[in-house]
C-alpha cells in the first residue's frame, strides 16, 4: 500500500469537526468515522478501517479514540495521529471544564429531551454504518453467517470477553475455510514505524504501567499514576473505567461523590471521547492549578492506549500481509459487523427507544444519512429539534 497521503492540518481539520459533531458514544463514533473517512475522504477501505477497529477492540483503552489515533497514523504519520487526538478530544475536554459552570442550569426537562435526541441520532449512525459495512464485508452467505452468530453471541453475553473471544473465533474459522474469499485490498498503508519502533513502544507503555502507579510524591505525580492506570486497564470503553477512577480519584477524598457524579452526567451529552471527563476531574483536582491538572489527567488516560495501538499496528501489518492470514482477516471483518450489530442493539437501540415516535425519527434521521446523503450535522440538529418539538406538543 502508498505511504501516507494526507498532511496534519487536514487531519485536525477532519477530526474537529468530528470532534464538534460525534455525538452518541464510543459506539456511534465508529459510524461517524466510517461515514467521513471511507465513504466520503475514501483515506481506508473498509477492510482495513475493520482491521483496525478489531484491533483498537482488542486492546485496553478508549476504542473509538484508538480508532481516530490510527486513522490519523495511517493518513499522516506521527504528526497526524497526534493532530487526530487533539482535534478530536479537544471540544469535549473544554466543554467538561465549561460544563462544571452551567450543570445546574441543564437539568430541565428540555435539556433532558434533548439529549435524548442525540441518542436518537446515535441509532441512526450506527444502523447506517452497519448497513454499509456489511455490504461490503459480508459479501457471500458464510461470512454473513458469522456476522449474524457473533451478533447473537454478544446481544445473550454482553461482557468485553465476550467480544474478544467472537473475534478469535471468526479469526480461527477464517483461517481454515476463508482464505480465498478475501477481497484484495486488505493489508494497512505503510506505518511510519516498523516492528522494532512498535516493540519499543510496547516496552514504553508497560514501564508507564509498573513505574507510574507506584510512584509517590506530589499531587501531580499521583495524579498521573491514577489515570494512567485506569486508562491502560479498562476493557470495554468510556463507561468501564468508571469504577476505576471513583476508586482512584473519590475514594482517597479528592473529589466528592457529588462532583463525580455530575462532572460523569455532564459526559453524556457531550461529543467526542467519553475519557474527555478525565478534564473534568483533573481539573476540580485539589492539589495542583486546574488546567495543569486537566491537560495531566487528559494526557495520562489516552497515553497507554495510544501506545499499544501506536506499538501493535506495525506488527499486525507485517502479520497481515502473509498470505495464510488472509483467511482471518476475512473471519475478523465478519466478525466486526456482528460486533457492531449486537451494540447497535444494546446500548444504542435500548437507550435511545422509548416509544414509537423515537424509532420513527430515528428512521427518518438513518433516510437523511443513508438516502439523502444529508451531513451528520443536520441530522443531529433535525433529530434534537424533532423530539424537543415532539415533547413540546405533548405536555400538557
Amino acid at each position: 500500500q502508498a505511504a501516507a497521503r494526507g498532511r496534519p492540518g487536514e487531519v485536525f481539520r477532519v477530526f474537529l469537526r468530528l470532534g464538534l459533531t460525534a455525538f452518541g458514544g464510543p459506539v456511534a463514533h465508529i459510524g461517524y468515522f466510517r461515514k467521513e473517512l471511507v465513504e466520503r475522504r475514501g483515506w481506508v477501505s473498509d477492510a482495513q478501517f475493520s482491521q483496525v477497529l478489531a484491533i483498537c477492540q482488542f486492546l485496553p483503552g478508549p476504542a473509538s479514540s484508538q480508532l481516530g489515533f490510527s486513522l490519523g497514523l495511517l493518513r499522516a504519520g506521527g504528526l497526524g495521529a497526534l493532530a487526530a487526538f487533539i482535534a478530536f478530544t479537544l471540544p469535549s475536554a473544554l466543554l467538561m471544564l465549561g460544563f462544571a459552570v452551567l450543570l445546574p442550569h441543564l437539568d430541565g426537562p428540555l435539556a433532558l429531551t434533548a439529549i435524548h435526541g442525540l441518542k436518537i441520532v446515535a441509532l441512526a449512525v450506527v444502523a447506517d454504518a452497519l448497513w454499509g459495512m456489511a455490504r461490503t464485508l459480508c459479501p457471500d452467505a458464510a461470512r454473513r453467517i458469522v456476522a449474524v452468530l457473533a451478533m447473537a453471541l454478544l446481544i445473550v453475553s454482553s461482557q468485553p470477553a465476550a467480544q474478544l473471544l467472537v473475534v478469535a473465533l471468526a479469526a480461527l474459522w477464517g483461517s481454515r475455510y476463508g482464505r480465498t474469499r478475501l477481497a484484495a485490498r486488505s493489508g494497512l498503508p505503510a506505518l511510519p514505524v516498523g516492528p522494532r519502533g512498535g516493540a519499543a513502544l510496547l516496552l514504553l507503555f508497560l514501564a508507564g504501567l509498573m513505574v507510574l502507579p507506584l510512584a509517590e510524591g506530589a499531587g501531580l505525580v499521583e495524579l498521573a499514576g491514577a489515570f494512567y492506570q485506569a486508562g491502560a486497564l479498562v476493557f470495554g470503553g468510556g463507561h468501564v473505567v468508571l469504577p476505576m477512577l471513583e476508586e482512584s480519584i473519590v475514594a482517597p477524598g479528592w473529589v466528592s461523590p457529588e462532583a463525580f457524579l455530575a462532572g460523569y452526567g455532564a459526559a453524556q451529552a457531550l461529543p467526542g471521547p467519553l475519557f474527555a471527563f478525565a478534564a473534568y476531574l483533573g481539573a476540580i483536582f485539589p492539589l495542583v492549578h486546574p488546567l495543569v491538572g486537566a491537560l495531566v489527567a487528559l494526557v495520562c488516560i489516552f497515553l497507554p492506549g495510544f501506545l499499544l495501538v501506536a506499538g501493535v499496528l506495525p506488527l499486525w501489518q507485517r502479520l497481515a500481509a502473509r498470505e495464510a492470514v488472509a483467511g482471518m482477516v476475512a473471519g475478523v471483518n465478519a466478525a466486526v459487523v456482528g460486533v457492531l450489530g449486537a451494540a447497535l442493539y444494546d446500548p444504542v437501540f435500548t437507550a435511545a427507544v422509548g416509544e414509537p415516535v423515537d424509532l420513527a425519527i430515528a428512521v427518518l434521521a438513518w433516510a437523511l444519512l443513508a438516502i439523502a446523503r444529508i451531513s451528520p450535522l443536520w441530522v443531529v440538529l433535525f433529530a434534537v429539534v424533532t423530539r424537543v418539538g415532539v415533547s413540546v406538543a405533548a405536555a400538557p
